[in-house]
């Protein structure tokens, strides 16, 4: 029986790579004419002021198989991924940058372990980087070690841009904000477990310049937070703000007690005291309180939130037997 070939979703999100594209395309095709695959190739113009979206209209005239899709304006990597994943159709999902620093020779490889070797999702691991050293190289090595020591993933490169996964992965997961850096979690957060990684090429930039400023490390750190926040309190949030209610309403409340005994204690035995309002340590007590309520509550709304959310069945159900 002659084995089904496989279809390809390649999604390419971009932002002002106009002399890139045709370069990209040709070498994207180059590879795909050696290999038994069916193809789409699906590009997301993420609001470029160049002339990108004239490029890609020429690329898609000449070739049915390409997709493509504009934002009126720049929403972000996550945001254009997000529409590629919505959009995807294929049997495997192939992802990569378009300023062709991926190199298209890889892809036939990581999708014989998906398809192969059972895995979920595979990552590339940029291991000779070919960008300036303290401008990329050094800040990527502090984050990808800080996402291995949060997530629990053993990967070398979470942010690399070239990742190829089953259909069925990217059919539940959400991209959102910055998260695109982290999609390995987002993935194994879905239940997916087998997440595997391949050293690639990585090549210089050959045209224009990167999109990404000196604040992608500031942003980097407080996704990470953010990933820390999730992995530990997205099920139970009255862990966290329930904790720190408890804690605060305490220290308010006991501070509040001893405040008014001491006023209590002076006033029976005549001592002269101030009004209990004239003290700093009163409004700090008080503000305690308030704080500790507020927090309880809002890990209460965090708590019937999540409960709405599974009597809706929003559950990721991965086998069915009739």
């Amino acid at each position: 029986m002659e084995k089904r070939r496989i279809k390809l979703s390649i999604i390419i999100p971009l932002l002002n790579e106009a002399e890139s594209l045709p370069e990209l395309y040709e070498r994207i095709l180059s590879v795909l004419k050696t290999h038994p695959y069916d193809y789409e190739m699906i590009f997301v113009d993420d609001g470029s002021n160049d002339h990108s979206w004239k490029v890609l209209k020429q690329l898609a005239a000449k070739d049915p198989r390409i997709k493509a899709y504009r934002f009126r304006k720049n929403y972000g990597k996550s945001q254009a991924l997000h529409l590629g994943f919505k959009e995807a159709s294929g049997d495997v999902v192939v992802t990569m940058d378009a300023d062709l620093q991926d190199d298209p020779a890889e892809i036939p490889e990581m999708v014989r372990m998906v398809a192969d070797e059972g895995y979920d999702m595979v990552s590339c691991w940029k291991k000779k980087r070919k960008d300036p050293v303290l401008k990329k190289n050094l800040p990527s090595k502090i984050f990808n070690w800080a996402a291995r020591k949060v997530s629990g993933i053993p990967l070398h490169d979470f942010n690399c841009g070239l990742k190829v996964y089953r259909s069925d992965v990217v059919k539940n997961i959400s991209v959102y904000g910055e998260m695109h850096r982290f999609i390995p979690f987002l993935v194994k957060q879905a239940g997916f477990k087998k997440i595997g990684e391949k050293p690639v090429r990585h090549h210089p930039r050959k045209y224009g310049k990167t999109k990404f400023g000196s604040d992608r490390f500031i942003k980097g750190v407080l996704d990470l937070i953010s990933l820390w926040f999730l992995l530990r309190f997205s099920k139970r949030p009255m862990y966290l703000f329930g904790s720190m209610g408890i804690i605060m309403f305490i220290i308010g409340f006991i501070s509040v007690l001893i405040i008014f005994g001491v006023k209590a204690y002076k006033l029976y035995h005549g001592i002269p005291t101030h009004l209990v309002t004239d003290r700093p340590w009163f409004y700090i007590a008080l503000t305690a309180v308030i704080l500790g309520i507020q927090f309880f509550l809002a890990g209460f709304l965090g708590e019937m939130i999540l409960q709405q959310r599974h009597r809706d069945g929003d559950y990721a159900v991965s086998e069915k037997i009739n």
